[in-house]
């Protein structure tokens, strides 16, 4: 594993704590195994497969990850920056793991070739 890759590992692992909620030893709670539990009977795409496909389409570094819970509905917000320094959320809707949306400027600069 490279430098990169390992960094990218922790982000994951902190992004997850951060997007539950929770302090890095706190035990799980009902959030925490609700959600959990929906990845797990596929209900919801679980998130490093999200941020797998975003860091296979997109360069940039993950700033923040949000789960949004709204009318029935669950998105992933995920906000990156990029090699130029532009900021930039991705929308992605957590029961199909479709991208649903992009807001940010200069987004054509941060595809992968």
């Amino acid at each position: 594993m490279t430098i990169s890759q390992a960094a990218i590992a922790v982000c994951r692992a902190l992004s997850l704590v951060a997007l539950l909620g929770l302090p890095l030893a706190a035990p799980a709670d009902d959030d925490w195994r609700q959600l959990h539990d929906e990845v797990r009977q596929g209900r919801l795409v679980s998130l490093p497969s999200v941020l797998d496909w975003l860091q296979a389409n997109y360069l940039g570094q993950v700033l923040e990850v949000e789960l949004e819970r709204d009318d029935d509905a669950t998105r992933y917000e995920i906000e990156m920056i990029g090699p130029q320094g532009q900021l930039v959320e991705f929308e992605f809707d957590a029961a199909s793991g479709e991208l649903l949306e992009i807001d940010g400027v200069n987004v054509e600069a941060m595809k992968r070739p």
